[in-house]
């Protein structure tokens, strides 16, 4: 086995540029180029941290690179925003294997693909533990305003588009079998959500030239980040609870695990669905699932009634 500390800082480097190969990576500096006219650069960054945001023995390296791709993406796409290009920051011990590290690269890469970005630099230091450090560029084409949490008006539908509550089923099923293989077979799926989740790529595009007013990701929970946009727009937000009703799988899982799948729904987080507000009709590949409406500001509820569960991921 190969280490990171054997194979020194430029040899890591190069290893990750064989598998996310870049003509703008290996300057001091990317120069890149807009593509469209009158376009913005978006901007966005996370970081990763082994033990909190992700588990070694639960996750591949793939798995770990794809997660942080898809939560910095989304931020991109939530602005209405085409991904471009990623920075990939990593520290290490240095007795971390440097396929573990090339596997990162990797997973990180094959969403690159999904959305025609790239890796263009970054950085690579030793350190006590693995810790990811991702910046993620978007291009804004055209004359358009940004999707931002403030945009949202009285009247507009409340959208969104991809799964609610998938991820953290899927944590909850790794905490409660330890494992992926012990998961039962039925509800793999769940767990992938919350290991590598899936992302469908141009939504925020798409939504934004369909006059969406405001648009986010369901990172840290549904209700939590409804209640961004509401604080932001000073508007409340109704939530339709048959729209919002649990899945089959969340209903199994909810069964396997005793939990009330309810709970993933309104406080789950990390599924990345995009959601947002417009006037008049659904853009392609969303659905609706509530109003915007004249209520206390901030206040999001579920069929005008205050969540009986509330929740929802904070740093601190």
């Amino acid at each position: 086995m190969i280490t990171i500390g054997e194979t020194g800082e430029y040899g890591v480097i190069e290893a990750i540029r064989e598998v996310a190969p870049s003509a703008r990576n290996g300057d001091d500096a990317a120069v890149l180029s807009m593509t469209t006219p009158n376009a913005r650069y978006v901007a966005t960054t996370d970081m990763l941290i082994q033990g909190r945001h992700f588990r070694c023995d639960w996750s591949t390296p793939e798995h770990i690179g794809a997660k942080a791709a898809v939560q910095n993406f989304a931020d991109v796409e939530a602005m209405g925003a085409r991904p471009t290009a990623i920075l990939f920051g990593v520290s290490a011990p240095e007795d971390t294997p440097l396929d573990h590290i090339v596997g990162i690269a990797r997973g990180l890469q094959d969403q690159c693909g999904r959305c025609a970005a790239e890796i263009v630099g970054g950085d690579v230091v030793g350190g006590d533990s693995l810790v990811i450090s991702i910046t993620a560029m978007g291009e804004l084409g055209g004359p358009a305003r940004p999707l931002a949490r403030s945009g949202a008006r009285h009247g507009e539908n409340v959208i969104a588009a991809g799964h609610i509550g998938h991820s953290a089923a899927g944590l909850a099923l790794l905490r409660r079998f330890g494992s992926r293989a012990a998961v039962p077979y039925d509800l793999d799926e769940l767990v992938l959500a919350h290991l590598a989740p899936d992302f469908t790529y141009g939504r925020g595009p798409v939504a934004r030239a369909a006059g969406a007013g405001s648009l986010t990701d369901n990172s840290d929970g549904l209700i939590t980040d409804l209640n961004q946009i509401a604080t932001a727009s000073n508007v409340a937000i109704d939530l339709d609870r048959d729209a919002l009703a649990p899945d089959e799988l969340l209903i199994r899982a909810g069964h396997v695990l005793d939990t009330n799948p309810w709970d993933w729904v309104l406080n789950g987080g990390e599924d990345h669905t995009l959601l947002g507000t417009i006037a008049g009709a659904q853009p392609d590949s969303f659905r609706i699932i509530g109003s915007v409406t004249r209520g206390q500001p901030g206040q999001v509820t579920l069929d005008g009634e205050k969540p009986w569960l509330r929740g929802g991921w904070v740093s601190f």
